[in-house]
């Protein structure tokens, strides 16, 4: 199975399934030296868990890392950084009902088709819990990066949308976290909460947008042709279960500008009256704030009867069972900066070879 590393100069190699014994991975790359918070690893471990709201599974995991190799009295130490992280709450007989059937709009369907064998069991590879592994590396890349600012924040559910620049938000760590849903608006944080939670009721699933902001980023961090700045963080945002859709800057609607509304005028030192660039010109960073949005589907397992196609072809009715998200949004934050943290570092790395030839 390909496809299980990210990066080139800093990268990252996982394993693991949802049900297994256990996931991890090896962190290659990490220069020596560098003084790591273990605590701030495992805050971010806390923001992606299960079970931590009234909006999520209620998968009961501690989600607790444990690193094997590279680190030396918290410090790395210029060798492969080995991780682990074990399931302890799977409940596999959750699953023994599709073990021949396909889920509708899930990869059980695509899984067998390429590889004519699925872990059923919670999706195994596909599921992602897989992503544990890279809010791990990506925790240690933002200590790489530590100058460098990630956030973001739930910007919509469903029909729900803060309909504010993030410049007019609080974008405080306090400010987004003291929600569940991890929305920085107060008043339509709850609104998304109580949609959620009716959803949920409903044994439906819902889905929306994701807004991530990267500031204090130098210029000149990116590399033309094929390696533009902003193609690495939309192969990174859709790399992420659930990932529909990604933009940045203008986005979408830039299309409806003319030039000369959408050009950004220079004023001083390099730095632009506006930024409807999103800070990326022609694959290279302009030292503006970064800003690009992650549309996310609602969770393909949902808990209403579905017809459906068993492995022999024949129409069948199946209804999801277990644990599930009826939305992935506020568990997704930190999986989309850790991303973003993963692609920076990269760049990071590249930025110091270069001045060393």
């Amino acid at each position: 199975m390909a496809g299980n590393i990210f990066g080139n100069l800093f990268r990252v190699s996982t394993f693991g399934e949802s049900h297994g014994m256990a996931l991890g991975g090896i962190i290659d790359g990490c220069p020596a030296g560098l003084k790591l918070n273990i605590e701030e690893i495992q805050y971010e471990l806390n923001r992606r868990k299960p079970g931590q709201s009234s909006i999520v599974t209620q998968r009961n995991e501690p989600d607790k890392v444990d690193f094997l190799s590279g680190i030396f009295n918290n410090q790395t130490t210029g060798t492969p950084i080995g991780f682990i992280i074990y399931n302890k709450d799977h409940k596999s007989g959750d699953y023994k009902h599709i073990k021949d059937i396909y889920r509708p709009s899930h990869s059980d369907f695509t899984y067998e088709q390429k590889y004519g064998i699925r872990d059923y069991r919670g999706g195994g590879r596909s599921s992602a819990r897989e992503t544990i592994c890279r809010v791990v590396a990506g925790a240690v890349a933002k200590q790489l990066i530590k100058d460098i600012k990630i956030i973001s924040y739930v910007s919509s559910v469903g029909n729900i949308s803060v309909n504010k620049s993030y410049k007019e938000l609080d974008l405080s760590r306090e400010s987004i976290e003291k929600y569940s849903i991890r929305c920085p608006d107060p008043y339509l944080a709850e609104k998304m909460i109580s949609q959620i939670k009716k959803i949920k009721n409903e044994g439906d699933t819902i889905g929306g947008i994701i807004t991530c902001v990267i500031k204090n980023i130098p210029k000149g961090i990116g590399e033309p042709v094929f390696d533009k700045l902003h193609a690495e963080l939309g192969k990174a945002m859709l790399s992420i279960n659930a990932v529909k859709g990604f933009e940045y800057g203008s986005g979408f609607d830039g299309t409806k500008l003319t030039g000369s509304k959408h050009n950004d005028p220079f004023y001083k030192n390099g730095k632009t009256k506006t930024n409807l660039s999103g800070g990326i010109q022609g694959g290279i960073s302009n030292g503006m704030d970064i800003y690009f949005r992650i549309a996310f589907k609602p969770v393909a397992t949902i808990m209403q009867k579905q017809k459906t196609i068993d492995k022999h072809g024949n129409f069948v009715l199946m209804e999801g069972k277990g644990r599930h998200d009826p939305c992935v949004l506020p568990r997704a934050i930190p999986i989309v900066e850790s991303m973003t943290a993963l692609v920076l570092a990269d760049y990071w790395m590249y930025s110091k070879l270069s001045k060393i030839f």
